[in-house]
């Protein structure tokens, strides 16, 4: 997707949403000394343009069972188009992965999980990815802790 063209008020609204994305339109509207008819209109055409492109809720998976993550680093042995989406999408679908990056360089796929235990995260790598016949090989690290970043927009 090209740069979306957007104006500061744009801009000041995805600013608020990423910090906070429950903000109601009402808050939004008093922050941005817009009506509210104005503000939800501007972030629906915001949807639609794809520059939001979800809303999430990021759950502590710890608290669910599932206090380990990793970063499956899985190499290939030969790269068709085919194969390789059909790897990201069976990637994708695994139960307990988290994201998937398709990525250059020389691993071609990370696979962020998070899992019980070590047995759990071993039995990924040899039930879901290892299988698969274009994959070479994987490694495996472990996340001890996790920080976002500022994102794309200035704070």
């Amino acid at each position: 997707m090209a740069k979306a063209q957007l104006d500061e008020i744009d801009l000041e609204l995805l600013a608020i949403l990423t910090r906070d994305a429950e903000t109601t339109n009402k808050a939004l509207a008093h922050r941005l000394g817009l009506a509210e008819s104005t503000c939800a209109h501007r972030v629906r055409a915001l949807r639609e343009r794809g520059v939001i492109r979800d809303t999430r809720i990021r759950i502590d998976g710890a608290a669910l069972g599932f206090p380990l993550q990793a970063i499956i680093k899985v190499r290939l042995a030969n790269h068709t188009g085919a194969k390789v989406t059909a790897l990201f999408d069976a990637l994708a679908s695994v139960p307990r992965v988290l994201q998937v990056f398709h990525v250059a360089g020389v691993d071609d796929f990370l696979v962020h999980v998070a899992v019980q235990d070590a047995t759990a995260l071993r039995d990924i790598v040899l039930e879901h990815i290892t299988v698969h016949p274009v994959v070479r090989g994987t490694e495996t690290q472990l996340v001890f802790e996790l920080r976002d970043g500022p994102g794309v927009l200035p704070r």
